[in-house]
């Protein structure tokens, strides 16, 4: 891998693969929609030479192809919000092929465990039958099916699996983001779902190495491949780090089916969460084995140091009044 793009790199997994490319030196092009936060990004990382900054819109192929001149990986890491998914979510996808296919690129799809359906062994590996009985789940496996397609035929793709994550470059869109921010303003915060319950996380920066060190393999691709996390930790145990790390313990509230429904009435996006709080409930872990097997060991920050180094960034986010990704 010699030039990369990443489309969607100033959102939570994009701007961590951005900034783990540059880490390694690759020449890298961050493709968004706002110059603003692409310079914010850039700004950053520290402007390195090697970084360069797109403007384009990733639903419009054209743009991709014009910015993505001599690069051989496209990472694609745009997506639509919870409430757009079943009309979006496959154009979206078909543009980013499209572009690929034109230049002859291979791509790197960022997707997350909602195809798998409800959980049918201890751990999921990729070969774990998928039978999604959500909505989103469906429109996930119509997406993966899409970019399998032999329509496609000069260019490969791999599709990495996250469990829910969390980081420093992570947003007010992802489960705990929202959560980690209130908390780190010393503000009364909300979780999402069932918080007794351990669960899988990962944290971003890991979840860049271990995406980045795929792609840069020619036999990895034409394949699912699982990017597990440092283990599972309940919500109570989340939320008692993020409170140590910020030196603040305000109340912190478990939403769950009725409290979203009644968010949702003014928030749409939030109303979209409920058919998902299965998983709160009956938590899915990755399997670790093939990575392990075939790359070698997984990266693992604790949640101690990853959720520290998380309130650490969105305080200081906070205190420059600068909100980035």
């Amino acid at each position: 891998m010699k030039r990369a793009i990443v489309i969607g790199a100033t959102g939570g997994t994009g701007a961590a693969i951005t900034e783990e490319l540059i880490r390694r030196g690759i020449s890298t092009i961050a493709f968004g929609r706002s110059r603003q936060k692409l310079e914010q990004l850039a700004v950053k990382l520290g402007y390195p030479d090697h970084l360069l900054i797109a403007v384009g819109d990733a639903f419009r192929s054209e743009d991709i192809i014009a910015a993505s001149q001599g690069a051989d990986v496209i990472f694609h890491c745009a997506n639509v919000p919870y409430n757009e998914m079943e009309s979006r979510l496959i154009p979206l996808g078909e543009s980013v092929m499209a572009a690929a296919e034109h230049l002859g690129l291979n791509v790197v799809v960022i997707d997350g465990i909602y195809p798998y359906g409800r959980r049918q062994m201890k751990e999921v590996t990729e070969e774990h039958p998928k039978q999604p009985h959500t909505r989103k789940g469906k429109t996930r496996l119509a997406y993966e099916q899409m970019l399998f397609s032999t329509r496609w035929s000069r260019t490969q793709v791999m599709i990495v699996r996250l469990p829910d994550y969390y980081g420093p470059s992570a947003n007010q869109a992802s489960y705990l983001g929202s959560t980690f921010e209130a908390i780190a303003k010393g503000k009364m915060a909300f979780f999402i779902g069932n918080m007794k319950v351990p669960r899988e996380y990962i944290y971003l920066p890991d979840a860049a190495v271990m995406v980045v060190e795929l792609a840069s393999r020619e036999t990895t691709y034409g394949q699912n491949w699982n990017i597990p996390g440092s283990g599972i930790i309940s919500g109570h145990d989340i939320v008692r780090l993020a409170q140590k790390a910020a030196g603040r313990s305000k109340p912190v509230m478990a939403l769950g089916k009725v409290g979203l429904s009644v968010i949702g009435l003014g928030v749409p996006v939030m109303k979209e969460i409920v058919e998902m709080l299965y998983l709160p409930e009956e938590p899915l872990i990755l399997s670790r084995q093939k990575y392990e097997e075939r790359i070698g060991p997984v990266v693992a920050t604790s949640f101690e140091e990853g959720i520290a180094l998380t309130i650490k960034e969105v305080s200081c986010r906070e205190s420059l009044g600068e909100y980035i990704f």
